[in-house]
């Protein structure tokens, strides 16, 4: 198929190929199809969006359309912005159930679903402690100890009470803080994906850190190939590829976003039940049909570790994980029966 492009995203590397001669999306189509590439920042990172589209107006319209759907859940989602939706709600935490949007109910479900069959391990309630370990990392030092006692004592999904009749959030304790960095972006590749195959654009990815989604696979491809960056080397060459086509793939680990402090390694993945960065090197990941499913399993399984993850993946109906972590003793590799790598 020619040369490959690798475009890095944060653990995971998409394999792009040049685009091939136009040719027809498929039986009764007749328009050539030809590959578009776009991208916006949203949500803290940046957004790629590529798409097999007719003609250029009709890969223009389709973008314009998902990029606005990212920035609508971004309002709504947002835990950096003060006038999102998710801030509003956590404002008034102590106090009365808040109706909230359909949008917002359904990530919140989500989430805690997640909580519920992980034993904690995932959790949103976590934003006190995520916010502590934010300022930790630009300081260059960790947490105060009864800082994060007090931050600790906000933490519990328990205390997140959804009504599924009046679609309203009850947020127990005064000072609770939702943060939604562990899923959002999965579910809104997938709300991507959704907006352009209702313009019959299904040949398309998006990319979003380390999120991928993917729709049907390009012309005359069995599917998108995603390579996943060595864990300890992450710019080198991929040495595992995964194929997607209608599903999703996510990567958590330490490879961006760390301190190190008196000789230990801390990931920006928080231990919901410690307040304590994950230590060491890692990385995790999960494959799914879709976005949302990938985009939580990934730092839930870093959290429960390989044996507790894998178990858990188990449960979700197309899932599968990949784990890799750093030892004393050299990388060790964790991956489900399930775990299908693509042969380069």
């Amino acid at each position: 198929m020619g040369r490959t492009f690798l475009l890095g995203l944060a653990g995971l590397v998409l394999a792009l190929f040049p685009p091939s001669p136009p040719r027809g999306e498929g039986k009764g189509e007749k328009k050539p199809l030809t590959r578009f590439t776009f991208t916006e920042p949203h949500m803290g990172t940046r957004f790629k969006i590529i798409v097999y589209a007719p003609d250029e107006k009709t890969a223009n319209a389709g973008a314009k359309a998902a990029f606005a759907r990212v920035a609508q859940l971004d309002g709504i989602m947002s835990d950096y912005r003060p006038t999102s939706e998710l801030m509003r709600l956590c404002r008034q935490a102590g106090g009365k159930p808040v109706k909230v949007s359909d949008e917002l109910f359904f990530i919140l479900e989500k989430s805690k679903e997640l909580s519920e069959k992980s034993g904690g391990a995932f959790d949103i309630t976590v934003g006190p402690v995520v916010r502590l370990w934010r300022r930790a990392r630009k300081v260059g030092r960790l947490p105060d100890p009864q800082e994060l006692k007090k931050a600790l004592a906000l933490v519990g999904h328990e205390a997140m009470v959804l009504d599924t009749k009046d679609r309203t959030v009850l947020l127990k304790k005064e000072g609770m803080l939702l943060d939604l960095g562990a899923i959002a972006k999965g579910w809104t590749g997938d709300e991507v994906i959704r907006v352009l195959k209702e313009r019959r654009l299904s040949r398309a990815l998006v990319a979003a850190g380390g999120d991928i989604v993917a729709g049907d696979a390009p012309p005359d491809a069995r599917g998108w190939v995603v390579g996943i960056a060595p864990l300890t080397a992450p710019e080198a060459k991929p040495e595992r590829y995964v194929l997607l086509e209608n599903s999703a793939v996510s990567t958590a680990g330490d490879v961006e976003q760390f301190i190190e402090i008196a000789g230990k390694r801390y990931s920006h993945i928080v231990d919901p039940k410690t307040g304590v960065g994950i230590l060491g090197r890692f990385s995790v990941t999960v494959t799914a049909p879709r976005g949302v499913t990938a985009d939580g399993l990934d730092t839930t399984v870093a959290v429960l570790g390989p044996e507790r993850g894998l178990r858990l993946v188990g449960e979700y109906e197309g899932a599968a994980v990949l784990f890799v972590r750093k030892t004393d003793k050299g990388v060790e590799v964790f991956k489900s029966k399930n775990f299908k790598e693509h042969s380069r």
